[in-house]
């Protein structure tokens, strides 16, 4: 969303042109057309048209989720900011955050404008845009109802209806079953990548990807070899999110394709690299995982 001067609907009329301050971003007004969308599942209508594209992409099902990595947080979206009465405070650092409400799309109306980082909108990329969560930042969304689930790179603000918590692009939207109904239930959790604790100010306490990244130390490493040595990537409450994690896993990690796997245990679904028959190795595989993706394994012996 380039958030300029728009039109509002509410309950389906048009509402006058709203002048708003906006201290986010350089910008004197904000556009809040993304949580505005008209859609009719017989007609197809969109409001201004803010549908999808004339030829989207062919493959958006395959299209993969945003990958978590450290970005440096821009300062001039951090400021608190005041829309429609209502003040914004935006989180400063990375840090936890769960929350559950509705989340709306914005498509081709905002196609190739700028976003509230000062990035393009693409509305075929793994983003999202939330009111208060860092630019940049990334986010597990899942969809309370059929249980599907998609990373994202929020990089833009809004949406500003009260009843709304995120606006995700039009290919997050589509992967989350999102689109028919215009907007969904969903669950958001923020995604911390593995970096060093002075860069991040806490540690999530849900379970998800991020819950379990832990420093691979000496503390955490097995003293005992007798049984095999497993490398902890993820685990989660739903088994179709941990076989989400597990296919971009084994395509982003290829060496360990063959290695990768799920197991359950506890209400858990573990995603795990191994058995790996002494220390050394599954050190060396661990070190080499963190260096492509940022995730800190966790050791397990069985």
């Amino acid at each position: 969303m380039n958030y300029l001067s728009n039109t509002h609907v509410l309950t389906g009329r048009l509402i006058a042109i709203i002048s708003l301050s906006f201290l986010v971003s350089c910008e004197n007004t904000l556009n809040l057309a993304p949580s505005q969308k008209i859609y009719s599942s017989k007609g197809g209508g969109y409001y201004l048209d803010d549908g999808p594209g004339d030829n989207p992409p062919p493959n958006l099902a395959s299209i993969p989720d945003a990958t978590p990595r450290t970005e440096p947080l821009r300062k001039s979206n951090m400021k608190p900011y005041v829309v429609l009465g209502k003040t914004y405070t935006p989180m400063t650092t990375l840090s936890a955050y769960k929350e559950r409400g509705v989340a709306s799309w914005y498509g081709r109306r905002y196609h190739g404008k700028k976003t509230a980082s000062g990035e393009i909108y693409d509305m075929y990329d793994m983003t999202a845009a939330h009111p208060t969560l860092p630019l940049p930042s990334y986010a597990r969304v899942t969809n309370i109802k059929n249980k599907k689930s998609v990373i994202v790179r929020i990089n833009d603000r809004g949406p500003f209806l009260s009843n709304r918590l995120i606006d995700l692009s039009y290919t997050a939207a589509y992967k989350l079953d999102v689109l028919d109904g215009g907007s969904a239930r969903v669950e958001v959790e923020s995604i911390l990548p593995g970096v060093t604790p002075k860069k991040v100010s806490a540690v999530p306490t849900t379970r998800s990807l991020t819950s379990i990244e832990k420093t691979v130390s000496s503390t955490n490493v097995p003293s005992a070899y007798s049984n095999k040595i497993y490398l902890q990537l993820a685990a989660f409450s739903a088994y179709n999110s941990a076989d989400t994690f597990l296919s971009r896993m084994r395509t982003e990690l290829p060496e360990f394709a063959n290695t990768l796997a799920i197991t359950a245990k506890n209400g858990l679904f573990k995603v795990h690299s191994g058995p790996y028959s002494n220390q050394i190795l599954a050190r060396q595989a661990a070190d080499k995982i963190s260096e492509n993706l940022s995730i800190r394994p966790v050791f397990l012996v069985r």
